[in-house]
């Protein structure tokens, strides 16, 4: 038997060349802007690897999110991506909620992606796929969640010993002791479905949380927009994100661009060092108004906490700098 192992290496640090390993990671998510945003990312930085797609509701339908994802593949001739069809609707039993005013008619702000009869059917369904990526990256797959956790939620639900098996999860999620974004307290994807994330939280290990403290400030600019699409190297992201901008414009005057939720999720994966984590009791609100999907970190002292209150890494602040660095680099292809 031969394996092969896949390395990046990179100039030097102090005179000696650092080697890491690249990141395989399968990412669930509702494909709208942000999203969008974070696929690239992953497709251009070398120290990741998307190797499946899940295509869950959320920003928009679950239609929308896998036509979006089979665009981007068409459009960057990125290879060898499993897509998966992913949950319709939460383990509420709603009808979603979609935010077109947000991401766009289509989830691409401004952007039209071609039409592609039946692809949903010709798809057909295979989140069994899911098992198979889990088993063939066994101990060292990284899951990225983007979106509402109604399918991850699914895995822990059918395949608990197997997900065991999962090295990391990053979840894109919750506002702590900060605004939320669909309530005053609420972020979308806790708020979209709270019954997939409280049973995340709960059986979940090696968790991490990146949620509205930090990524309401993975801001990227106007000024960086225009400097990226000047050098051509992904143009799709400008329309999008100067729609994006606007929306956040009306909400927020004083906001300086738009925010990358979903990118900074994923460059957490290999940039922790960036951040500063506190680990918590995360527990999720199911009650219906204004509480709904409200994350909640126990943060006393004197408390013991038994097996089911389990303690997740969550990331409370980051280097802006190191984000900016990072991401213009890889969307421009030229160091920063």
């Amino acid at each position: 038997m031969i394996v092969i192992f896949l390395f990046v290496s990179y100039p030097t640090v102090n005179n000696q060349r650092v080697i890491t390993m690249v990141k395989k990671v399968l990412l669930f998510g509702d494909v709208g802007v942000d999203d969008t945003v974070a696929l690239l990312y992953g497709y251009f930085d070398d120290q990741i690897e998307i190797v499946g797609v899940v295509a869950d509701y959320g920003n928009v339908s679950r239609e929308m999110t896998l036509r979006n994802i089979h665009y981007l593949i068409r459009l960057f001739n990125i290879p060898e991506v499993k897509v998966i069809l992913g949950a319709q609707k939460p383990m509420t039993g709603e009808e979603p909620t979609f935010y077109p005013e947000i991401h766009g008619a289509h989830g691409l702000g401004p952007i039209q992606p071609t039409e592609m009869p039946n692809l949903e059917e010709s798809q057909l369904e295979n989140f069994y796929e899911i098992v198979n990526l889990i088993n063939q990256y066994k101990g060292e797959l990284t899951i990225v969640n983007t979106g509402r956790l109604t399918s991850l939620a699914t895995m822990f639900i059918l395949y608990s010993e197997l997900m065991e098996h999962v090295k990391e999860i990053y979840v894109m999620g919750g506002a702590f002791w900060v605004p939320g974004n669909v309530t005053a307290v609420s972020e979308a994807n806790f708020h979209g479905d709270p019954i997939a994330a409280n049973i995340v939280l709960r059986y979940a290990t090696n968790l991490t949380i990146i949620p509205l403290n930090v990524t309401d400030r993975a801001i990227v600019t106007p000024e960086m927009l225009n400097y990226i699409h000047a050098k051509g190297r992904v143009r799709i992201l400008k329309p999008m994100l100067d729609y994006y901008y606007n929306f956040y414009k009306k909400r927020n005057p004083a906001i300086l661009g738009s925010p990358v939720h979903d990118a900074l999720t994923l460059m957490a994966t290999i940039h922790e060092d960036w951040f500063t984590f506190w680990e918590l009791p995360v527990h999720i609100s199911t009650a219906e108004g204004i509480t709904r999907g409200h994350s909640i970190a126990d943060i006393r002292p004197w408390m013991v906490f038994d097996k089911k209150d389990r303690k997740h890494r969550i990331a409370f602040d980051f280097t802006y700098n190191k984000f900016f660095s990072d991401f213009m680099t890889t969307m421009t292809g030229e160091q920063f």
